[in-house]
């Protein structure tokens, strides 16, 4: 599925079929983020104006490449994930086990989105770095990054509870929810004030 086309993966999440969903396109739009955050290091380093974090920004980058990677990976994943559980929703509610098979499909269903939320929050540190130690001709570039990655998270932070609500391992769900809601109130906050600190600098 991330061999698509651009193209191609629009009319599909535009379709009826079950993928690619929320979580695919939070996984798409987190990689985009972390795609641009990856640009201002290329357009950072190797700069006299920047030599000092030199060291600094070639870490960023090949951290920004690895969370590219890994959230390009979570679109295939999150899509093996639901299908089980899509096809799960269509089974025999009264069939022997299949109350056991659905908590299994919601626990698999769940971990894709999750990760996805992770690994957006990485992209959110590398752009608060980047807002400040970045060249100021690509800061804008950080800016967009910082404020896809925030919408990723929202994205990611639903499709973990669209799961979580329907399992009866309650104590699970409820200890998965709560560090989501950690997650997102911490790094929601720090995204948009990233955003602002890239406003600041342009304004100045």
């Amino acid at each position: 599925m991330k061999n698509m086309t651009l193209e191609v993966f629009a009319q599909e999440a535009a379709s009826k079929k079950p993928v690619p969903g929320g979580g695919g396109v939070s996984a798409l739009a987190g990689a985009l983020a972390a795609s641009l955050a990856e640009m201002v290091t290329q357009l950072t380093t190797g700069k006299k104006r920047y030599a000092e974090y030199e060291e600094e920004i070639q870490k960023c980058m090949r951290d920004a490449e690895e969370v590219r990677g890994r959230l390009l990976d979570a679109i295939e994943e999150d899509a093996a994930a639901f299908a089980p559980l899509a096809q799960a929703y269509g089974m025999d509610k009264n069939a022997e086990g299949y109350a056991e098979h659905l908590e299994e499909c919601l626990h698999n269903a769940a971990e894709p989105p999750f990760a996805i939320l992770r690994l957006c929050t990485k992209v959110v540190e590398l752009d608060e770095r980047l807002a400040v130690i970045g060249s100021k001709l690509a800061v804008s570039d950080a800016g967009t990054s910082v404020m896809l990655a925030h919408g990723a998270m929202y994205g990611a932070y639903l499709n973990v509870l669209v799961n979580t609500r329907l399992m009866k391992e309650k104590e699970y769900a409820q200890a998965k929810e709560e560090e989501a809601d950690r997650l997102l109130e911490e790094y929601a906050k720090r995204a948009l004030a990233c955003f602002e600190s890239v406003r600041e600098r342009l304004h100045g």
